[in-house]
C-alpha cells in the first residue's frame, strides 16, 4: 500500500474545500502524481503539506495550492500542447503531463534538467520533452503553444513567450519588481491582441534569462 495515499488525498481535499479549486481534472492529477518523489528524501514527511520546499540549486518545489491554481488557470482540456518554463523538480511537469497532450519544459539549471529527465523516465511519462536552456526564449521550434506556464517570477512578460502563444491560448506567469510584490497574471491571446487578468499575489524564485532578471539580480 502507498503510505502517502492518505496524506495525498488530504492535500487534495484541502485544495478543494479551503482554496476552492474546482477543476476536477486538476484535482485528480494532484491525487495521482506522487509529490513525495519530487522532494529531497529528508523532507518527504512534509511532501503533502501546503508548503513550498527547497530542492537542489537553491530552487524550490512550489506550494501545492500554487501548482493547482496555475494549472487551473490554464484551462487545459486534454488536447493542448503546453510549454512549461522552469521545470525544476518536475512535479508541475508531471501534473501537466496528466492533463495535456504534450508538454515541452525548459529548465536552465543543468542539474535540475538532468534530474527532471530521470524522474520522467522513472514514472514512465511519455508525453514530455525536456530542454536545458534559457526559458525566457521559449522553445521556438515547437511553437505555437496552446498554453504556457512560467514557474519563476520576472519583471515583465518575456516577449518571445507572447509570440509563441497560439491564438486562444493562455499564459500564466508571476510578474513583479521584487519577490514580495509579485502578482500572478493570466494572459489570453485573442485575434485582436492580448487580454491580461490579475490572479492574485504570489512569491516565486526569479526568472533568470535574456528576457528576465540577470544572474546578479535578487528576486526577493
Amino acid at each position: 500500500m502507498d503510505e502517502f495515499a492518505i496524506p495525498r488525498r488530504r492535500m487534495v481535499e484541502h485544495l478543494r474545500h479551503h482554496y476552492r479549486i474546482a477543476d476536477e481534472r486538476v484535482l485528480d492529477a494532484m491525487n495521482s502524481v506522487p509529490r513525495h518523489l519530487f522532494v529531497p528524501e529528508a523532507l518527504r514527511s512534509q511532501a503533502y503539506k501546503d508548503n513550498a520546499l527547497p530542492i537542489a540549486a537553491k530552487q524550490t518545489i512550489s506550494q501545492p495550492f500554487i501548482v493547482a491554481r496555475m494549472t487551473e488557470l490554464l484551462g487545459i482540456s486534454g488536447k493542448e500542447r503546453v510549454l512549461e518554463i522552469g521545470g525544476g523538480s518536475g512535479y508541475q511537469t508531471a501534473i501537466l503531463a496528466e492533463l495535456a497532450r504534450k508538454v515541452f519544459t525548459v529548465e536552465r539549471v543543468p542539474e535540475l534538467a538532468d534530474g527532471l529527465k530521470q524522474m520522467i523516465r522513472r514514472l514512465g511519462i511519455r508525453n514530455v520533452s525536456v530542454r536545458c536552456g534559457d526559458g525566457t526564449e521559449g522553445w521556438k521550434v515547437y511553437a505555437p503553444f496552446d498554453a504556457i506556464l512560467v514557474a519563476a517570477g520576472g519583471p515583465e512578460i518575456p516577449e518571445p513567450l507572447l509570440n509563441q502563444l497560439e491564438t486562444g491560448g493562455r499564459l500564466v506567469i508571476p510578474i513583479g519588481e521584487t519577490q514580495k510584490s509579485q502578482r500572478l497574471v493570466r494572459v489570453t491571446r485573442t485575434a485582436k491582441g492580448f487580454e491580461t487578468e490579475d490572479a492574485g499575489p504570489c512569491a516565486f524564485v526569479p526568472l533568470i534569462g535574456e528576457h528576465g532578471w540577470k544572474e546578479a539580480v535578487n528576486g526577493g
